[in-house]
């Protein structure tokens, strides 16, 4: 997909339709991957870019959240300047699995005081049920497999 401009975009503008009226005003990216995604619909949206990362990669002051993986734990962190009190947010990432990564993007949006008005996926592995763990928000994935 990301070999063919056209279908890029066209991806791109998937994603993003579903929330132009949604007044977003930061697009969170996850690493890694979801930078690749998040920038492009941060454009199209005419929205900031947050990247959320993996721990102590950010420069800045930041927030963490830990999250339980199937094997340990894992943690997120996003600059504490990144999203404000009425930012309107939508979270990017490349696969939803089993929700975990997504839902500490999540908290680390609403610790902030900001909206999260959804999330949107590339793909999404509809049996491993990570959408029951993102009931807060929207949830749109372009591809589901099953």
């Amino acid at each position: 997909m990301l070999l063919d401009p056209r279908l890029f975009a066209r991806a791109v503008a998937l994603m993003t339709q579903p929330y132009r009226a949604a007044g977003v005003t930061r697009v969170v990216a996850i690493e890694s991957r979801g930078f690749l995604l998040g920038a492009p619909v941060a454009l199209a949206l005419a929205a900031g870019l947050v990247p959320i990362r993996k721990p102590d990669k950010l420069p800045a002051l930041r927030d963490r959240v830990e999250y339980a993986l199937e094997y340990g734990t894992d943690a997120l962190e996003m600059h504490l300047d990144a999203v404000q009190r009425g930012d309107q947010v939508l979270v990017v990432d490349d696969v939803l699995a089993t929700g975990g990564t997504a839902e500490a993007a999540g908290k680390l949006v609403t610790n902030r005081g900001a909206e999260l008005v959804g999330f949107t996926f590339l793909i999404e592995l509809e049996f491993l049920h990570g959408r029951r763990r993102l009931s807060q928000a929207r949830v749109e994935a372009l591809l589901g497999y099953t």
